[in-house]
């Protein structure tokens, strides 16, 4: 990362090298928002579930059997309950699985795929990045990415890290593996490119933000002060207000929800109404975020080597 030395001190006394170091290690860049989706359409929409399961607990070194359980029913329970939406509905979905949650429910990630589904990248034991040095971060990606290419027979394209948590070098690996895009950071509504240290990469980024996720709402931990604050229908309300107004300006939703959280019985209707209120607007392209990512490329005008990130890895290959 650039411009560290001398940082130690309170943030202003910094001089300015700093933080524009920080700032500027990894920036949005030019909006890759098309000026009409696929087929002409409206609006894109984005579903994503986080199939984290186990590794909630497990990556915190806990040994909670109650929490494990918890995460034991986004597989037993909530995956097929929303694999089932989906295929009524004939709309695709991205799953991002840990290579642990794949490891513990490999009958999942295959489902996952079989049914026209893309599973992507979402860490090893959902472990945060930010913890880790780049040697290691770099082995957990690409052994979760063989993990789940070889369990769902589909190899990944895309990332989002782990609780969003976005080192120094995940931009740098996110190239280096020659990814399409990532969905973990936060600068716009829209499709941008992201921008590592001043240089475009040609990587896609798919924005998330805590507002289009159902944990934040839903999440708890009696052991501590996290406590839901809001119902399903306050959720609902939320999601179906993200997409009015993405339909009105012609953008993206991306919505991100968990299979714990978003799969029981008093929650996916939430789902099932966001789906039939976006198809009721008549002008709207369900896809996977890999086709979204691809889309806005082309559309674009990335080359092939842009698109995949234009990082050389060890040894010269790209």
């Amino acid at each position: 990362m650039r411009a560290t030395k001398g940082n130690n001190g309170d943030p202003w006394t910094w001089p300015a090298e700093i933080w524009r170091g920080i700032v500027d290690h990894v920036r949005a860049g030019r909006s890759l928002k098309p000026s009409f989706w696929k087929g002409g359409a409206t609006c894109a929409i984005a579903l994503s579930f986080d199939s984290d399961h186990e590794t909630i607990e497990l990556r915190n070194g806990g040994k909670s059997f109650s929490r494990i359980s918890q995460g034991q029913y986004g597989a037993r329970a909530g995956v097929p309950r929303i694999l089932n939406l989906l295929d009524r509905h004939a709309v695709p979905a991205t799953f991002f699985m840990p290579a642990v949650s794949a490891m513990l429910h490999p009958d999942e990630a295959r489902a996952v795929a079989d049914a026209g589904n893309e599973v992507g990248l979402h860490s090893w034991i959902h472990e945060y990045n930010s913890k880790l040095d780049y040697d290691t971060e770099r082995d957990l990606a690409l052994r979760a990415r063989e993990v789940l290419a070889r369990l769902s027979g589909q190899t990944p394209v895309g990332m989002r890290t782990a609780s969003w948590d976005f080192s120094p070098w995940t931009l740098k690996i996110i190239r280096e593996m020659g990814l399409l895009y990532d969905s973990s950071l936060m600068a716009d509504d829209e499709p941008y490119e992201l921008i590592e240290q001043g240089e475009p990469t040609g990587i896609v980024e798919l924005p998330v933000e805590w507002i289009r996720d159902d944990a934040v709402y839903f999440n708890m931990d009696r052991a501590a002060s996290l406590r839901p604050y809001g119902g399903p229908q306050m959720v609902f309300d939320i999601f179906r207000r993200e997409l009015d107004v993405a339909f009105d300006e012609g953008g993206l939703l991306l919505l991100t929800m968990h299979p714990h959280h978003i799969g029981h019985r008093s929650r996916i209707w939430i789902v099932d109404e966001i789906i039939g209120a976006a198809k009721a607007k008549g002008s709207v392209w369900f896809a996977t975020h890999a086709e979204i990512a691809a889309y806005c490329a082309a559309e674009a005008g990335l080359t092939q080597a842009e698109q995949r990130g234009a990082a050389p890895r060890p040894g010269g290959e790209v």
